[in-house]
């Protein structure tokens, strides 16, 4: 079969029915020979003489390792076995050849393009280094070819010298059922016959199907003619069946093969084996071909899906290639004018550079002439954006002059310790440097390397700085964990009074211990809050005292909150405008005292009023504390 064509896989399939068939030509014939002797006396007489020559198996040696070869090695193996090795045997070789020296031949194209970019070179100034052995490689792969092709022509010849011997030998079965000889010498001269057919190589592909057919059909003659018996005959055609159970196993069992054109491969290799098995009991005949024909079918549609739609990706590639191609080509057409428009064209080309070799190969008839499209595109931008360069060297060197200042500024600023105004100011420095256009090619990378220095400067020290805050976070954290633990196992007792003093020591406790990772602040802290509240209302003492003790274990917990200053002010001015409030009921509340003593009820409304305005006095006293509280703790700054 041709490779790569589904559609010969088909014609082998109406062939290996017609195989079938012409395996048992005349089966009434058939029977009558089976009937006539046991397979025991022919033995006997010495009639069957089916022993295969034995032979020296042939060695597969190990493909030869060609990873360690050097460029010119693996060019001088690739002459030396071009020049005296078969086309055939060396394949596999000169494929494994191509693709190492290819390999090392992109290595080094890359290390010669880093070098050239690590000197200060620009991409779009690179200009692909061409190997001299490339030319000799592919002249030796063009001779492979005129070679292959050659040992083509001559395997063709072969094979149809083959078709004439086998032939011939198709004519010599024929005459054998005209002889009057013993039958122990005829199928002697039957199997020398039979194994100097298996013996021929390969015939055209076109005549193989009439070839089998009256190879087929002759040999069926033949066992009629010897009169087989039926033992032996069953025996044939059951070991025949059994093969092909085998070969419709291995062809499913292809359904599972991850690549198509692999399974696809196979598939022809077990057609041909197909072939070359006899008939089979003509029960079993029909069902086996079906089952065969169905794994041959079900192959042949993967193979032509997968090159469906290996076509259609293609098509897509190419579509998309196109549409690369187009966008390089308008900004071509665009009026430019400045470095920074060049340079946000020249970044955007670059990336669909890169988006160019994410996308697979277009047709093949395509392929290289939409590459050379896009190429001559993007060459004709970057030529354009050199000559505008050249052009515009006193602007670039006034762009020079502007970063160096932007460098002395960043070196003034490197060795301050004002962490947050240094970092914004030199977070400012970087987005001038990005707004200055480019400098002389020649200045770019020392300039560059000097801003950058003083930055990196300032930054690294900043990080080391933090970095050691945070080991004494973590000890901070430490002590204040002991410290809620402690409240956590408090035990207030019966000395009401000792038990406040000893969490008033917790609280001062916990106010001289440091910050915490930020990250845990809040978990920390409201652990903190619960566990103190929670001892303070265990402990009998006023409400006004509790309200008190809480509010200092609040401001404690703010402290820590860079925003706490704003809050803990509008808090302060709500206390101070509840107080005056306040004191405005009191003095209504007496006047009215005046007014109750004349009614009735006087004596109880009196001392209603007199107990809110007690309470009252309470609260504005507790409110007092608390903003004397907030003035002590300075967080209303």
């Amino acid at each position: 079969m041709t490779k790569g064509n589904p559609d010969d896989t088909v014609r082998d399939e109406q062939y290996g029915a017609n195989d079938s068939a012409a395996g048992s030509v005349d089966n009434s014939q058939a029977a009558k020979a089976e009937k006539s002797e046991s397979r025991k006396d022919l033995e006997e007489a010495g009639e069957i003489a089916n022993k295969e020559d034995s032979g020296m198996e042939d060695i597969e040696l190990p493909p030869v390792d060609y990873s360690g070869f050097s460029k010119q090695e693996l060019v001088d193996t690739l002459a030396l076995i071009i020049d005296n090795r078969p086309p055939a045997e060396i394949r596999g070789d000169v494929e494994r050849i191509k693709t190492f020296f290819y390999k090392k031949l992109k290595v080094e194209t890359e290390e010669r393009k880093n070098k050239f970019l690590e000197g200060g070179g620009k991409i779009e100034d690179y200009r692909a280094w061409v190997d001299p052995l490339d030319y000799r490689v592919k002249e030796l792969l063009e001779k492979y070819r005129e070679k292959k092709n050659d040992y083509s022509k001559i395997q063709e010849a072969e094979k149809h010298e083959n078709l004439k011997k086998k032939y011939d030998i198709i004519d010599k079965i024929k005459d054998l059922v005209n002889r009057e000889e013993s039958i122990n010498k005829t199928f002697h001269e039957f199997r020398s016959l039979q194994n100097e057919w298996h013996s021929i190589g390969v015939v055209p592909q076109s005549s193989l199907k009439d070839l089998w057919e009256n190879y087929h059909h002759n040999v069926e003659i033949f066992y009629d003619y010897i009169k087989i018996n039926k033992e032996l005959r069953d025996l044939d055609l059951k070991k025949n069946l059994e093969a092909k159970i085998v070969l419709c196993e291995k062809a499913e069992e292809l359904l599972l093969e991850p690549s198509p054109v692999n399974a696809f491969r196979a598939l022809q290799e077990y057609h041909n084996q197909w072939r070359e098995i006899g008939p089979v009991p003509p029960e079993s005949k029909n069902e086996i071909w079906e089952r065969f024909k169905e794994a041959t079918s079900q192959v042949n549609k993967r193979h032509h899906e997968y090159f469906e739609k290996q076509k259609d990706d293609q098509r897509r590639n190419f579509e998309a290639k196109i549409a690369l191609c187009e966008e390089v080509e308008s900004i071509n057409l665009l009026e430019i004018n400045n470095f920074k428009e060049f340079d946000e064209r020249a970044e955007k080309i670059v990336a669909l550079q890169k988006m160019w070799r994410t996308i697979g190969f277009a047709p093949k008839k395509q392929n290289n002439r939409v590459y050379q499209r896009f190429r001559e595109a993007c060459d004709a931008f970057f030529e354009k954006k050199r000559s505008f360069y050249s052009d515009n060297k006193e602007i670039q060197l006034n762009n020079l002059q502007l970063k160096t200042e932007l460098c002395i500024q960043a070196e003034a600023l490197q060795d301050s310790t004002d962490w947050k105004a240094t970092s914004d100011a030199l977070i400012k420095l970087q987005k001038e440097w990005k707004e200055i256009g480019p400098v002389p090619r020649k200045q770019s990378e020392r300039i560059w390397r000097r801003f950058r220095k003083a930055c990196d400067h300032f930054f690294n020290r900043k990080t080391e700085f933090f970095a050691n805050l945070d080991t004494s976070y973590e000890d901070n954290l430490k002590a204040k964990i002991e410290v809620i633990e402690e409240l956590e196992k408090f035990e207030p007792g019966s000395d009401v009074q000792a038990a406040f003093e000893r969490l008033k020591e917790l609280q001062r406790k916990w106010t001289d211990i440091g910050f915490v990772p930020f990250n845990r602040k809040d978990e920390i802290t409201n652990r903190y809050r619960n566990a103190l509240n929670k001892e303070f209302d265990k402990l009998k003492i006023g409400d006004e005292d509790k309200s008190i003790l809480k509010y200092k274990n609040k401001l404690d917990s703010l402290k820590s909150n860079p925003k706490a200053s704003r809050k803990v002010r509008n808090e302060r001015e709500k206390f101070v405008i509840k107080i005056k409030q306040m004191e405005n009921d009191i003095v209504l509340w007496e006047n009215n005292i005046g007014f109750f003593a004349k009614s009735i009820n006087a004596e109880s409304m009196i001392r209603e009023v007199e107990e809110k305005i007690e309470n009252t006095k309470k609260t504005i006293k507790t409110l007092e504390e608390k903003i004397k509280m907030i003035d002590q703790s300075g967080l209303d700054e």
